[in-house]
């Protein structure tokens, strides 16, 4: 089932328009804990509590205020904060497009669908163009008084549009200093073996979230009022490097 339409606009290149909804792609349906005051297991109500008088502010004494220096602030109002909000806007702008596969993925962050509005044409032949030149458009849009940077990508029959991280969020490789550990001929050889053993088709279907499933069966258990053992987890040593030709070999066997 589609997600919900969150947004309705116009991708813009050039002279064309090309109405679109916006859906979400991912549905992330979590387990959700809350908490409570143990004695009578009635929810917690959060409350701002002022550091120095130790009581709670209400509403209209609360303001926003930026930290030049330790304990040193200046205050911002929302009147002020609405003037570097973008200007409202439909328009998903395209600039540029890149070569698909160009975009290194930790630039990308969330993914939504983009489906057509109207117009079906024009949709389906920007799909086709995408797909046949191999490209993404790189674009701009406004939502929800935020501005966002995206690439516009063919799917299958649908759009995709990803939101991407800035270039001055990205920390760059070359920042961590990693020591250079030299690798015999074999060592090379048995892990590449190795590699090409377990290299299959990507099935995403094929992996749960164990960690959900984990909570569901704690939730599941507790509700039957069953006692619960403490586990103590289980510690893994790092392979020392003296032991590395031994453990890949041991580890292709395995899967041979």
């Amino acid at each position: 089932m589609a997600g919900r339409t969150i947004w309705k606009g116009y991708i813009h290149f050039g002279d064309t328009d090309v109405p679109v909804k916006l859906h979400t792609a991912v549905q992330e349906d979590r387990i959700q804990f809350h908490l409570l005051h143990k004695p009578d297991r009635v929810k917690l109500r959060q409350q701002m509590i002022c550091a120095y008088e130790k009581v709670p502010v209400p509403l209209e004494e609360q303001v926003k205020g930026f930290e030049l220096e330790e304990r040193k602030y200046i205050l911002v109002d929302p009147a002020e904060l609405e003037q570097t909000e973008p200007e409202s806007s439909r328009m998903i702008e395209v600039h540029e497009f890149v070569k698909t596969g160009q975009i290194d993925p930790i630039f990308l962050e969330r993914v939504y669908y983009l489906e057509p509005d109207t117009l079906l044409k024009g949709y389906n032949a920007l799909v086709e163009a995408l797909k046949e030149m191999g490209v993404e458009g790189i674009c701009t849009w406004s939502m929800r008084k935020r501005s966002y940077l995206g690439a516009l990508q063919a799917s299958g029959k649908l759009l995709r549009l990803h939101t991407l991280r800035y270039a001055d969020e990205v920390i760059p490789v070359k920042s961590f200093d990693l020591q250079k550990f030299p690798l015999s001929e074999k060592e090379l050889k048995i892990g590449d073996d190795l590699i090409n053993q377990l290299t299959v088709p990507f099935q995403p279907q094929k992996f749960d979230n164990e960690h959900e499933k984990k909570l569901q069966n704690l939730i599941e258990r507790k509700a039957r009022g069953e006692k619960i053992a403490l586990l103590r987890p289980r510690r893994v040593k790092p392979t020392a490097p003296d032991k590395l030709l031994q453990a890949l070999e041991a580890s292709l066997k395995k899967v041979a």
